[in-house]
This record gives structure tokens, C-alpha cells and sequence, in this order.
């Protein structure tokens, strides 16, 4: 079943692929190479791309029988903080992408679900959800400044790094409070009592 309400395709939108010029003989191929901002909310929590930031595509634009077969890298980078001391976190992520769109009309689209596989709307092709797919499914949920990072004290919420060896925070349970009051400063052995 058709679903007729998507919405229209703007052909200049930075992610929105045109194939006008690709051939709809099944191996014709062109590259695509383009830098576009990062769309809004693409990420998780606590890591993603920032809004606006340049994702580079490097992408190949193949014709098959039924459609057209998107590949490649997005190259972007990602900013959040460390899920156990908080700290910044910086890096480039790059990740592979391969989606096939349907051609409208074809075999394909008629026999597939709406999410098995991507559908073009003429010549163009909308590559925004397979990058957010890509892109988001690449992240980590619980991200992290450094593999060994050793997280915060749990007592005092400093960096275990910036912390002395040794550190502790001796706890006493309540219930044995009134027992260290009684056993007193350890003095040791003391003169005998007179008599």
C-alpha cells in the first residue's frame, strides 16, 4: 500500500539526492561528495552531532533493477560528555551507509513495508532518515572520555584521576556509632591502675 502523504521534496535541500543524471540501467553509477549541516537532534543524550556542524558525505549512487543503491561514509563530528565523570567529549565518527530506494511505481515499492525500504519521489532521493539511522545507531548510550575512565568518587563527586591513592571516606553505620564512642581513642598500653 501506498503512502501518499509524505510530504514533498525540496531538490535543494542539502540532503535530498537528485538522480536526474544517473542512468536507470541497472550498474550505472555516480559519486557524490558533499559537506551539509547537521540536521537538529541527531544524537543521543549524553552524544551527538551538533546542529549545524558540517557532515561529509562520500557516497556512490548505483542504478539497479529496481531502484537506486545509496553507499558510503558520513564523516561527522560528536560532542557530548563521559556517561561516568562527566568530562567533555570530542571525536570524529565515521560511519558507513548503505540504503536501497525504491524507483515509484516499481515491483519493490509495491511488494516491500514502508521501513524495509527507502522510496524515491521521482528522481529524488530523501537521505536524511538512513543518515540519522546511520549516524545514531553508531553512537554509543553510555559514551566515554577513555575506556579505563575510573568515574567520580561516589563520596565527595571528585574525578578519581585528581584524587590522592588511597582516597576513602571512612562510613560508619549509624547503628554502630554508640560502639566507637565506647572504644575511644587507641591509646595503647597505659600505666596499671593503683589499687
Amino acid at each position: 500500500m501506498h503512502d501518499h502523504s509524505r510530504a514533498h521534496l525540496d531538490p535543494r535541500s542539502p540532503l535530498v539526492l537528485d538522480t536526474r543524471d544517473l542512468p536507470r540501467r541497472p550498474g550505472s553509477m555516480r559519486a557524490l561528495e558533499r559537506t551539509v549541516s547537521a540536521p537538529e537532534d541527531l544524537g543521543l543524550e549524553l552524544i551527538g552531532v551538533p546542529q549545524g556542524e558540517p557532515v561529509r558525505l562520500d557516497l556512490r549512487l548505483e542504478s539497479v533493477s529496481e531502484g537506486v543503491l545509496v553507499s558510503g561514509t558520513v564523516t561527522a563530528p560528536i560532542v557530548g560528555e563521559c556517561g561516568r565523570c562527566l568530562r567533555p567529549i570530542r571525536d570524529t565518527l565515521v560511519v558507513n551507509l548503505q540504503e536501497l530506494y525504491a524507483y515509484e511505481h516499481s515491483i519493490t515499492e509495491e511488494t516491500t513495508e514502508e521501513d524495509e525500504v527507502g522510496r524515491m519521489q521521482g528522481d529524488l532521493i530523501d537521505l536524511e532518515p538512513a543518515l540519522r539511522d546511520a549516524v545514531v545507531l553508531a553512537l554509543p548510550n553510555h559514551p566515554l572520555c577513555r575506556e579505563e575512565c575510573p568515574g567520580l568518587c561516589p563520596g565527595c563527586g571528585v574525578h578519581w584521576d585528581d584524587l590522592p591513592v588511597g582516597h576513602t571516606h571512612a562510613q560508619v553505620d549509624p547503628r554502630w556509632s554508640a560502639l566507637s564512642k565506647l572504644a575511644g581513642p587507641q591509646a595503647g598500653p597505659g600505666p596499671e591502675p593503683a589499687e
